[in-house]
């Protein structure tokens, strides 16, 4: 509440004093800030979005036996699954080099991409008591979910680089003639301006789906239908050769965001060398177009988080 000022007038109403006072400086409870005003006030939360986010993990599957190894264990036997299933039973290994490799980075970095994004999506409307509680700029919990994912997925990437060095050269059959030695080079440390692109990417996707889950719930459907066609649209399991014959598929696989961190890391790691130039430049566009949009619009809604629906 202002306070009555030297300037402020007096008058007298019966046997009352009444002051007038200015209330130029008062900000209605939950108006929403300017931009700029919301990015100073996100900044001064940074503390808050890696302690959360630290936290968090650290947390996380504190009632399971196994705790935090099934991390790692559950993307294994995924990676199995599909191995059987489309490498032995489907035949989808035939014509990729180190096809082994070639799985296990596309199982292990689909499972971290859409583990944020879906984290991200769920933040607002699963943390309903903490934003109708506490004053805060909102879009720090989808980006507080983001960054968890990438702390929680660190003892993953390290498995995920131990099997494709170990076992990416490994050929499935004897006549595997285009099979590659993985070979540790300079070419693995790609691996984290793809990814540093992959979370501005998933952080900016995340912020555009917590409104929309905000406002309506059954959108969390439609992001389980989305992350199935984001695997068959990502080459997680078989070579882009086989949209070959329909170019219109094709094209739009060599501009999914995901497919290019997949293409990026599969050619760093297993074939020592550079992806395409245009997985670069479209995974660029993708993380600051997602970024800027996904804040924008979110922003434009921070008023209705927190809201009884």
């Amino acid at each position: 509440m202002a306070a009555p000022t030297a300037e402020a007038p007096e008058y007298s109403l019966g046997s009352r004093r009444v002051v007038q006072l200015d209330g130029s400086g008062l900000v209605r409870v939950g108006a929403r800030p300017t931009l700029g005003q919301y990015l100073k006030q996100l900044w001064q939360f940074r503390h808050f979005l890696y302690y959360d986010s630290r936290s968090r993990v650290s947390s996380q599957n504190n009632f399971d036996s196994l705790g935090r190894v099934w991390m790692v264990v559950n993307p294994i036997l995924l990676g199995l699954a599909f191995f059987v299933v489309f490498g032995l039973i489907l035949e989808s290994s035939r014509g990729i080099a180190n096809f082994l490799g070639y799985l296990v980075i596309g199982i292990f970095m689909f499972r971290f991409f859409t583990s944020a994004i879906t984290g991200a999506a769920n933040s607002i409307a699963g943390n309903q008591n903490v934003v109708q509680s506490f004053n805060f700029p909102r879009a720090a919990l989808p980006l507080s979910a983001a960054v968890r994912e990438l702390f929680a997925s660190v003892p993953v990437f390290v498995v995920m680089a131990l099997l494709a060095y170990f076992l990416g050269g490994y050929q499935i059959t004897p006549d595997e003639s285009n099979a590659y030695d993985v070979e540790l080079t300079w070419h693995w440390l790609l691996f984290f301006p793809a990814v540093a692109l992959a979370l501005m990417t998933m952080a900016g996707v995340g912020l555009l789906l917590a409104r929309l889950v905000n406002s309506w719930n059954d959108t969390k459907h439609l992001i389980t239908f989305g992350t199935r066609v984001l695997l068959y649209t990502s080459c997680v399991f078989f070579s882009i050769e086989r949209y070959e014959r329909v170019p219109w598929m094709k094209t739009i696989v060599e501009h999914n965001p995901l497919f290019c961190v997949l293409d990026i890391v599969r050619h760093a790691w297993l074939y020592d060398g550079f992806a395409d130039p245009h997985r670069w430049v479209v995974l660029s566009v993708w993380a600051v177009a997602s970024l800027v949009i996904g804040f924008i619009v979110f922003w434009l809604g921070e008023e209705s988080y927190g809201k009884e629906r």
